[in-house]
C-alpha cells in the first residue's frame, strides 16, 4: 500500500510517548521509520501497563506495540562510538 510519504525515511530516536506517536503518523502515512533503542532497557514504554505478553513479561505493553505499528526497530547503543 502506498501513501504520501513513500519516499521519506525517518530514524526515531524519540522515547515513551510524543516522539514515538509523531513517527507513528509518518508511517501510517508510508513513511519508513527505523525506531532505535538503547540495550538491555529498550524505551520507556515498554514498561507502561497493561501487558499484552503472558505474566510477568512487562516488555511488551500495550502502549508500546500501539507507539510502533508500521516500523522497523534496531538496539543501538549511542553512548560508544562502535
Amino acid at each position: 500500500m502506498s501513501g504520501p510519504l513513500d519516499h521519506v525515511k525517518v530514524l526515531d530516536l524519540g522515547h515513551y510517548v510524543s516522539a514515538p506517536f509523531c513517527a507513528k503518523l509518518l508511517a501510517d502515512m508510508g513513511a519508513d521509520v527505523v525506531k532505535v533503542e538503547p540495550p538491555q532497557v529498550g524505551d520507556d514504554s515498554r514498561r507502561v501497563g497493561p501487558s499484552l505478553a503472558p505474566a510477568g513479561d512487562v516488555a511488551t505493553s500495550a502502549l508500546h506495540l500501539f507507539l510502533n505499528t508500521n516500523k522497523r526497530g534496531v538496539t543501538l547503543d549511542l553512548s560508544t562510538e562502535e
